[in-house]
């Protein structure tokens, strides 16, 4: 080892590279601090458009685990335009709560029609309709219930009125084929439809230990 001027051990330290633990943990500290908000609500909501978002592109590689590439593939990339959205929820909750409340229904709203041209009625998108119906009951205040009613009749207009309007999907898929996406799409709202709920639990607790 090297002798310093003084007489002293010089001793070179290096950085340790984060491990793989550390690159998540501070990612989903990022995440969770741009989702924060001092309404337990919004809080919610934003939470849910990130974890929707990040989930999106994972739905491709279901889909081409499931039914394959090629021309099969190419319309679930239309989902991905909903992204952009999701993401930019928390943003509009800092300008206005309801806004960006509003913005995570209608968001997913809009990614169910667009899946379900895609794809569709057969691959059952329309399921996705049921957590947003669910967040649009669970994430209003009682001042502002009328929108979550609205939000709530909108996923139900789009599920009944629209099921005639959407035509042939972009893609010619095999019976076997949508019965896999139809089954992936029901777990998959079923899970978010948890997801929401456990969020709304802990919503709730929270605001029962204030009032307490």
């Amino acid at each position: 080892m090297p002798a310093a001027a003084n007489g002293a051990s010089a001793i070179i330290c290096c950085d340790q590279p984060d491990s793989p633990m550390d690159v998540v943990q501070s990612a989903w500290a990022r995440i969770t601090a741009y989702a924060a908000h001092e309404d337990s609500r919004t809080a919610s909501a934003n939470l849910i458009a990130l974890v929707v978002a990040s989930n999106q592109p994972f739905y491709i590689l279901y889909l081409y685990a499931l039914i394959g590439g090629g021309e099969k593939l190419a319309p679930s990339f239309l989902t991905l335009l909903s992204t952009p959205f999701f993401l930019a929820v928390p943003f509009i909750s800092r300008r206005s709560s309801i806004a960006g409340r509003a913005l995570l229904v209608l968001t997913g709203i809009g990614n169910a029609i667009v899946s379900t041209k895609a794809f569709g009625v057969e691959a059952g998108i329309g399921m996705f309709l049921i957590p947003c119906a669910l967040i649009a009951a669970a994430l209003f205040k009682p001042r502002e219930r009328l929108l979550g009613f609205l939000l709530i009749g909108l996923c139900g207009v789009v599920h009944f009125a629209f099921a005639g309007l959407y035509g042939a999907p972009l893609a010619n898929y095999t019976a076997s084929d949508l019965a896999a996406m139809s089954s992936l799409n029901a777990v998959s709202a079923a899970t978010l439809v948890i997801f929401v709920g456990l969020l709304m639990s802990g919503a709730l607790a929270d605001a029962d230990s204030r009032r307490g």
